[in-house]
């Protein structure tokens, strides 16, 4: 069984199913993808997305708001997250963090909301999924400040070994999308090449970063065996076991998606 770690199950494109979010679904599953997570990017998806954890058996949710969404939603409280993420089948928090690639002006207000979704990940116990980009030192910087002992993942990682390094001594887990794939993302390829197989998730990060061969088309779950079929060539491991292991270590980070 492989588990899409990231994906946006309420943005997806799907035309190729005639506008059914079942029948994406069911071509994952065929495929062999037993889970999915949902991802919270803001306070309006927030219902939405445990909606479709309540409405389907292998999907379950996060809820957090993403650094780059803050100019149009604004700070999320601690009160407000701590409520919204007290519900069955949100397993985690986020995606929280900080994104300097598009918005360096916003780098406080980010950082602001990064702390208080990593204080909600304290007081509650539940991982928390961050995106990172162009922002090593801050990131690395919050994450030592706070100190969890439940930690969470970078997902769609496409920093360098240095921050990969650092990131999993401090116990988080690396989470790689089809970028992985991208002729250009030789140096990413490194990074893969060396994280340990107890600390590597895979995702799709869907509607979004298709592999190659589906480059420039709409993502979607199903895609994640294309990921993990790469990965586990790259890493000169059986896709057997790149299964495996990515599943074993969602259900350590995530244990509360069973």
């Amino acid at each position: 069984m492989l588990i899409d770690s990231h994906c946006h199950l309420d943005r997806l494109d799907l035309t190729a199913h005639q506008g059914s979010l079942d029948s994406a679904l069911d071509a994952a599953r065929a495929r062999g993808i037993g889970k999915f997570l949902c991802i919270g990017v803001d306070a309006a998806n927030a219902p939405v997305v445990k909606g479709l954890a309540e409405q389907y058996a292998d999907v379950y949710c996060s809820v957090g708001v993403h650094p780059l969404d803050l100019a149009a939603n604004g700070q999320a409280s601690l009160d407000w997250l701590l409520q919204a993420i007290d519900h069955p089948r949100v397993v985690a928090i986020g995606e929280t963090g900080l994104d300097y690639h598009y918005h360096p002006e916003h780098a406080e207000a980010q950082q602001a909301s990064f702390a208080t979704h990593l204080q909600a990940a304290r007081q509650s116990g539940k991982p928390v999924i961050i995106h990172t980009r162009s922002a090593r030192e801050d990131t690395l910087r919050l994450l030592r400040e706070a100190d969890l002992a439940n930690t969470g993942v970078l997902h769609c990682f496409t920093e360098d070994w240095n921050m990969a390094r650092q990131a999993l001594d401090l116990g988080y887990y690396i989470s790689l999308s089809g970028i992985v794939t991208f002729r250009n993302a030789s140096d990413l390829r490194d990074v893969a090449r060396q994280v340990p197989a107890d600390r590597l998730l895979v995702e799709t990060d869907s509607p979004y970063l298709a592999p190659v061969p589906h480059r420039g088309k709409p993502n979607e779950p199903q895609f994640v065996h294309e990921v993990a079929s790469f990965l586990a060539e790259l890493r000169g491991e059986s896709l057997e076991q790149l299964q495996q292991s990515t599943t074993d270590n969602f259900h350590r980070l995530f244990p509360l998606a069973v």
